[in-house]
């Protein structure tokens, strides 16, 4: 599955984000294990109809340099399971991860 093209323009509405799928579009795609940066990022979830949600980013995955970095984001409290999007700063709000 790793080989998946990289220009698919399905969306994803399991996560409620709407936009291109790109290699994230197979169920269960997932980038190589070894190119994953791990984190632990709160966000807010900008849904596809409009609402927000609390959620987390736990990786990120930058294919090249000058492509759009991907990040495996979960809502939490929804019981989903972590989905690979290209990051989007209009849909999804970093928050601070500590401090007052």
């Amino acid at each position: 599955m790793a080989d998946r093209p990289h220009h698919d323009t399905r969306t994803r509405p399991t996560t409620g984000l709407p936009g291109p799928a790109g290699p994230a579009a197979g169920a269960g795609w997932q980038p190589p294990e070894h190119e994953v940066e791990p984190a632990y990022q709160p966000v807010q979830i900008n849904r596809a109809d409009g609402s927000w949600t609390v959620g987390r980013i736990n990786g990120w995955w930058r294919p090249s340099v000058g492509e759009r970095a991907w990040c495996r984001v979960r809502a939490l409290g929804r019981g989903e399971a972590p989905t690979w999007v290209p990051f989007d700063p209009e849909r999804l709000l970093l928050l601070p991860a500590c401090g007052t």
